[in-house]
C-alpha cells in the first residue's frame, strides 16, 4: 500500500534578511528585490517538483526597540520588503508546475481589491496562486493604514471570516461557464451567469459583482496561520490549508487534533485540510556540515538588531527589561500594553517556568537563537531530516506537509534541499517524483 505523500513548500520570506544575505552559499553581486534571484528560485524549486514558492509581508518598519526604526534599517530587520506580486508573476513566467503564495492582510485590506487582484493573478499564472490572510498584530503596520492603534484580537478575526465570506462571493459571482467570447454573434458573456453579491455586513459592504472572467481555479487556494483557539476557529473556517508554527512537535500534535475538532463542528472534512509546517532546515552530506552552517545564524546580526525583532514581533519594547525579572510578570505587562505575549515569551514561559527569575543577559540570549530560528532548525543529513520530517508528518495525521524555509544563505540551501533532501522523500515513496495537477489547488490535494 502507498505510503500518503507529503507537500513541500519553499518560504523565502527572510532570505534576504537578518543578515542571510551575506552568509556562505548566498549570491555575490546580486541584492533584493533583483528579479532575476527569484527567478532563480522558481527554477531551482520546480526542478525540486515542490508544491509552491511563499512569502510572509509585513507592511512597516519596525520602531518598537528603544522607540526607534533605526536598528532595523542598519542591520536588515524585517526591512526591506515590498509587494512581491510582481516578483511572483515573474517567477511564475519562467515555470510551469509549481505555485506561488501571497500574504495579504484581511485587517488591512478591502475584499473587493483583494478578490479582483487574486482573481487577475490566478489567470497569470495559470491557476497557481494562493493567497495567504494574516490578521495583523503590529501596531507600526497599522498605523500605515490610518489606525490609530491595532484592532482587538477577537475583532481581527470577525473581519477576516467576513472577508472571506465577501471574496468567496466575488469569486463565484461569475459562474465557471459565464464567458462566451462568440466570433460568429459577438457576444462575450451570458448575462444569466453573473450574479450580484449585494453584501451589507459588521464590516463591508459590498455591491459586486467581480467585473472580471472567472479564474483557472475559481477561487485561490487559502491559507492561514491562526495558532490561538481563536484563530483555529478562523482557520477552520477560511483556509483550504494551514500554515503551523515551527513548535515542538507535541504542540503540533495538539493543534492538529484542535483544529480536527473546529473542522468537523463547521461540517468540513478534516482529511481535506492539510497543515504546512514551518520547518526552518538545513541539510548537508554530512551532520557536522549541516550544524556548522546552522550555527553561522548566532553571528549573522548584533545585539541591537534581535532587540528590534523581538521588540516588533511582540509589539513591546524589550529595552525596557529590569535587570531581573520573571515571566509571570513581564507576560503581564506585555498584556497590560496591549501587546503580543506569544513568541519568544510564550515558549521560555513553557521551557523554563512562568515563575523563574531570569537576567536581561539571559532573556537576549534565547532572543538571539529565537530571532534566528536557530533553536527550531532542524540541521542533519538527507536521512536524518527525512526521518524527523516522517515522524511529524505521521503523528500530525498525515496530511499537509512542510513549509520549509528560514534556511542560512540563498540559493546554496534550497539547491541543497532540491539535490539531497527530496530525493531522500521520493526514495521513501513520501514525495512527488512529478507533477500530476494542472493547478497549485490540484496538485496540493494530491496524497
Amino acid at each position: 500500500m502507498a505510503k500518503p505523500r507529503m507537500h513541500l513548500g519553499f518560504d523565502f520570506s527572510y532570505t534576504h534578511m537578518g543578515g542571510r544575505w551575506r552568509m556562505p552559499g548566498s549570491w555575490e553581486g546580486r541584492t533584493f528585490p533583483d528579479v532575476t534571484m527569484y527567478e532563480d528560485v522558481a527554477r531551482i524549486a520546480e526542478r525540486g517538483c515542490l508544491d509552491m514558492i511563499f512569502s510572509g509581508d509585513g507592511t512597516g518598519v519596525p520602531d518598537t526597540w528603544r522607540g526607534s526604526r533605526d536598528a532595523a534599517i542598519e542591520w536588515g530587520m524585517n526591512w526591506p520588503r515590498q509587494d512581491l506580486n510582481p516578483i511572483m508573476v515573474a517567477m511564475s513566467r519562467v515555470t510551469k508546475h509549481i505555485g506561488y503564495g501571497l500574504t495579504y492582510s484581511s485587517t488591512f485590506m478591502h475584499p473587493y481589491y483583494t478578490a479582483r487582484l487574486m482573481n487577475s493573478l490566478d489567470h497569470v499564472t495559470g491557476g497557481r496562486i494562493a493567497m495567504n490572510l494574516v490578521t495583523s498584530t503590529r501596531p507600526a503596520d497599522a498605523a500605515n493604514f490610518g489606525f490609530d492603534e491595532l484592532m482587538e484580537h477577537g475583532s481581527r478575526y470577525e473581519r477576516m471570516e467576513e472577508f472571506v465570506d465577501v471574496c468567496r462571493l466575488l469569486w463565484d459571482s461569475a459562474e465557471p461557464d459565464a464567458m462566451l467570447w462568440d466570433r460568429a454573434t459577438g457576444r462575450v458573456g451570458d448575462p444569466a451567469k453573473i450574479h450580484d453579491v449585494r453584501h451589507a455586513g459588521r464590516f463591508f459592504k459590498v455591491q459586486g459583482p467581480l467585473n472580471t472572467p472567472p479564474s483557472p481555479q475559481g477561487r485561490p487556494v487559502l491559507i492561514q496561520a491562526g495558532g490561538s483557539p481563536r484563530g483555529i476557529r478562523a482557520s477552520a473556517y477560511v483556509a483550504d490549508h494551514v500554515f503551523g508554527a515551527d513548535m515542538a512537535l507535541p504542540l503540533q500534535v495538539k493543534q492538529r487534533i484542535a483544529l480536527d475538532q473546529a473542522l468537523t463542528e463547521q461540517g468540513r472534512d478534516p482529511q481535506t485540510v492539510g497543515i504546512l509546517w514551518q520547518t526552518p532546515i538545513v541539510v548537508a552530506e554530512t551532520e557536522r556540515e549541516a550544524h556548522a552552517r546552522r550555527d553561522l545564524l548566532l553571528d549573522a546580526v548584533p545585539a541591537d538588531a534581535v532587540g528590534a525583532y523581538l521588540s516588533y514581533n511582540a509589539a513591546y519594547d524589550f529595552s525596557t527589561l529590569p535587570q531581573r525579572f520573571s515571566l509571570r510578570q513581564l507576560h503581564h505587562d506585555i498584556i497590560a500594553a496591549n501587546a503580543s505575549p506569544m513568541g519568544l515569551v510564550h515558549e521560555l514561559s513553557q521551557q523554563i517556568g512562568p515563575d523563574v527569575e531570569i537576567t536581561r543577559e539571559e532573556f537576549f540570549d534565547h532572543g538571539r537563537r529565537f530571532a534566528t530560528s536557530w533553536d527550531t532548525t532542524f540541521a542533519g543529513t538527507p536521512t536524518q531530516l527525512a526521518d524527523r520530517m516522517e515522524e511529524a508528518f505521521e503523528a500530525t495525521g498525515s496530511r499537509g506537509g512542510f513549509m520549509l524555509g528560514h534556511i542560512v544563505s540563498m540559493p546554496g540551501d534550497l539547491i541543497a534541499i532540491v539535490d539531497l533532501l527530496v530525493p531522500e522523500l521520493q526514495r521513501r515513496g513520501r514525495f512527488r517524483t512529478e507533477y500530476k495537477g494542472r493547478t497549485l489547488r490540484e496538485n496540493l490535494a494530491e496524497e
